[in-house]
């Protein structure tokens, strides 16, 4: 560990201001924190929304042509339709300015994302995007995470408002961030939060650079967004209906069966309508259904979610979901719980197996001194699943080499490898 690693316990204070020319902050005195300044409007205006293959051609043209990385965001429709698809994307290159694209009406930007390949990426919370702009054909080569840097950094706040504030000075309006993007035709003040959210990407990108290099933690970021990068998209969750909010009430297999029945019968009528499931019927209703297992539709009816503005047919089917469960026999009801991919809950541990606890126990200790050494989320240091598998099965010679491949073999980075092999080392003995 560097010396600057040991003494970076704060990140840098706020910069004074950013670079854009037409507004220059001044620098506050020294003993007084200026006042963010409110960022009201994109510098060159609101672009129109490219919604036509013809003026997605020029935005191709005018970002292969623009210089250094790109700013990228993508607007989902969360809580309003069903799945994850992006209904807005927003990039801002120099030498290209601002767009602002309409991915279903041009939904194939692969073409954007062949002569951006190579470029790199600045995204605020990069995994949260990835998979609705891979949809679309934008998949990025090199990506700098501005979310992710923040909390290498040690800043307590990470939101994008909250580092554009930190870092730069300025205040971003956060008021649209969860309406319906689905909305067309989308109204103007929404389209100016959007070109603002990549407005000063870039200036956060180079400030948050600056600090982790100041810090000796550049090359651990660099690592980190490799990974991303690197990463493949996600396996489809297996058992998603037992993750229904209120499932830990439902405790009899045949309860459990009714959950399953009418999740995957509300996901389907969600995906033919285009819905958020939760709309279409809540899990607090699923979960009423189960405990009550209502034998009638008038039965049904009775029970929370299931009111009178709740048409006839609609509950014809959702009881007869329930029905479909009762009748299942007892070889097709689901078991209780998940099989476990890893070790038992924590809190098991002390039963099952003390000497792991123990382990357990000194490594998270050290972990925790070391996360708060170099200012920095225990779950960035280190993933807690990974330190729990450590301890659980450790290597039968716990020597610093050996802990090394093994956290090497969950996925660790090299420089969290360094870092933590030698802690958990002694931990394991």
């Amino acid at each position: 560990m560097t010396d600057a690693q040991e003494t970076a316990a704060e990140p840098a204070l706020r910069t004074t201001g950013s670079p854009r020319p037409e507004s220059p902050a001044s620098p506050p005195p020294d003993d007084v924190e200026a006042a963010p300044t409110p960022l009201l409007e994109p510098r060159e205006g609101i672009p129109p929304v490219v919604a036509t293959d013809a003026a997605l051609a020029e935005v191709i043209a005018a970002f292969a042509a623009g210089t250094g990385p790109v700013a990228v965001d993508a607007e989902r429709a969360s809580g309003y339709r069903y799945g994850q698809r992006a209904y807005l994307v927003q990039l801002r290159r120099a030498g290209a300015g601002t767009a602002l694209i309409d991915p279903v009406a041009c939904p194939d930007l692969s073409g954007l994302g062949e002569v951006l390949s190579g470029t790199e990426w600045i995204l605020h919370a990069a995994t949260q995007d990835l998979p609705c702009l891979r949809e679309i054909g934008m998949v990025p080569t090199c990506l700098f995470d501005t979310e992710l840097a923040g909390r290498l950094a040690g800043f307590p706040r990470v939101g994008l408002g909250a580092m554009v504030e930190n870092v730069l000075g300025y205040a971003l309006e956060k008021g649209h961030s969860a309406v319906d993007w689905s909305t067309r035709p989308l109204p103007e003040p929404w389209l100016r939060y959007a070109a603002l959210d990549v407005e000063l990407l870039v200036d956060l990108r180079d400030a948050l650079e600056k600090e982790l290099d100041r810090q000796g933690k550049l090359d651990w970021a660099h690592q980190e967004f490799a990974a991303i990068c690197a990463a493949p998209p996600a396996p489809p969750r297996k058992d998603p209906w037992r993750r229904t909010s209120g499932m830990h009430k439902v405790r009899r297999r045949r309860q459990m069966a009714v959950v399953r029945e009418l999740w995957t019968a509300r996901d389907r009528v969600a995906r033919r309508r285009d819905v958020s499931p939760g709309k279409v019927l809540s899990d607090t209703a699923i979960v009423e259904a189960s405990l009550s297992l209502p034998a009638t539709v008038q039965a049904l009816t009775a029970l929370p979610g299931f009111g009178h503005r709740m048409g006839r047919r609609q509950l014809e089917q959702w009881q007869a979901a329930v029905d479909r469960a009762k009748a299942l026999p007892d070889t097709e009801l689901p078991q209780p719980g998940q099989p476990l991919a890893g070790p038992p809950p924590p809190r098991s541990w002390a039963d099952k197996d003390p000497e792991a606890a123990a382990r357990l126990s000194a490594a998270r200790a050290a972990v925790s001194e070391l996360a708060e050494r170099i200012a920095m989320p225990q779950e960035n240091v280190i993933t807690p699943d990974t330190v729990r598998r450590v301890c659980w099965e450790p290597p039968a010679d716990p020597s610093v080499e050996n802990v090394a491949a093994a956290l090497t073999g969950y996925g660790a980075r090299p420089w969290q490898v360094e870092l933590v092999a030698p802690l958990l080392a002694k931990a394991l003995v």
